[in-house]
């Protein structure tokens, strides 16, 4: 089973990158450098457009519920600005709305919540008091901080007064009468802001939503927090489910073409259906350890640290992150050196291009000696007597192995 995949793979890793075997040309190569990634670019568009179909968290559970029934921050004293907050934001979006985005999924906690708020936010005059409310309360807030400097500045300039009758009192006049000035704008607004708080608070919508906040208990609030918990876990994996549905038909269809092809002899087919297959490999790869990632260091990594720091052994996991570096780095040098970069493929890539073993400058033809380096490039085959390679892994006149 093994030597099949093996040479399977070894087949497709051939197809990249020769055609009729020979080196495919430079154009066609840019080509296929084009259609690669076009391919890759097309694949996570529609994974993305494929998995927003799957309801996120943060959908199911939006943040304003979170605050409202979990953090229950939407208090009698302050729920009145949240909802003016959620209101003004959504209606004020400079993004073009998605109409599908209400009809996903809610919690059932958080569903009568949303319908609530989108029954507010689609009435245009409790829409409009509630910005109103909301730019009279914010101009309130900022007209106290004003008058509080005012008149911390008023009193230190009457007491300069009072110690030096000699100073001009200008000064001190123009603050009383720009604290007087404010403090009359503060006065007509906090009365359009008691209006306007009136007003709301006896909306019907308004009255309707604030009953149903006061409704939620700490039990409802441990049920959505233990729902939010399970839901933020398992999200990876569907979402992986998600993107594998959208990505085995692809890697079976170009796996398929590619299996076709390599059994009829269609070099052309051949080479295009192995670049797709490996384009779609990555994704998939990809996606895969993006799931780990969020999973382990989040998940098990987590647990593990707390653990060695309870126990004061710390020091262990960093220690093992060394270790694991360090194995990295020598499978990385193992790679790069016996695999990738090996002395047989450099001297198989120097003779293939008619340059010397030794020094790699390129030589003219039949030339026996490097006239750089002084290298002898020839050898006598063991078998034939004929001249080969130096380092030719097989004579070049009878095949021998060297």
């Amino acid at each position: 089973m093994l030597e099949p995949i093996s040479k399977k793979i070894a087949n497709i890793r051939h197809n990249l990158s020769s055609l009729d075997n020979q080196p495919i040309g430079k154009a066609a190569l840019a080509v296929l450098i084009f259609l690669d990634l076009f391919i890759l670019a097309s694949i996570f568009d529609g994974l993305s457009e494929h998995t927003r179909q799957l309801t996120r968290p943060a959908q199911l559970i939006p943040q304003y519920c979170r605050d409202i029934v979990i953090e229950n921050e939407w208090n009698k004293t302050s729920r009145l600005n949240r909802l003016a907050d959620v209101v003004t934001e959504s209606r004020g979006s400079y993004q073009i709305k998605d109409k599908r985005e209400r009809s996903l999924e809610r919690h059932p906690a958080c569903r009568p919540i949303a319908q609530l708020l989108w029954s507010i936010e689609d009435d245009s005059a409790v829409a409009g008091t509630l910005k109103s409310y909301l730019d009279i309360t914010a101009e309130v807030e900022q007209l106290n901080t004003t008058i509080k400097h005012i008149n911390n500045a008023y009193d230190t300039s009457l007491l300069e007064d009072i110690a030096d009758k000699s100073k001009d009192r200008a000064n001190v006049e123009s603050l009383r009468k720009d604290f007087q000035l404010k403090t009359d704008t503060l006065n007509r607004l906090t009365k359009r802001q008691g209006t306007l708080d009136s007003e709301l608070n006896e909306d019907k919508k308004i009255l309707q939503l604030f009953t149903l906040l006061d409704s939620y208990n700490q039990d409802d609030r441990e049920s959505l927090r233990d729902d939010l918990r399970k839901l933020n876990f398992w999200y990876p994996v569907k979402r992986l489910g998600m993107e594998m549905i959208f990505l085995l038909p692809l890697f079976l269809a170009f796996y398929f073409w590619n299996a076709k092809s390599l059994a009829a002899n269609r070099p052309f087919q051949s080479l295009v259906s192995s670049h797709l297959l490996v384009v779609v490999f990555i994704p998939v790869l990809f996606k895969i350890s993006e799931l780990v990632y969020e999973i382990l260091p989040k998940k098990f990594f987590k647990e593990l640290i707390d653990l060695l720091e309870s126990l004061k052994l710390v020091a262990l996991w960093h220690y093992l992150m060394m270790a694991v570096i360090i194995l990295a780095s020598l499978a990385l040098i193992y790679l790069f050196q016996k695999k990738l970069f090996s002395r047989e493929k450099l001297m198989i890539k120097r003779i293939s291009k008619g340059a010397c073993q030794d020094c790699g400058t390129h030589l003219p033809e039949n030339t026996s000696i490097c006239p750089f380096c002084g290298f002898q490039q020839y050898k006598q085959c063991s078998k034939c007597g004929k001249s080969t390679y130096v380092f030719g892994k097989f004579c070049k006149e009878c095949g021998h192995s060297e």
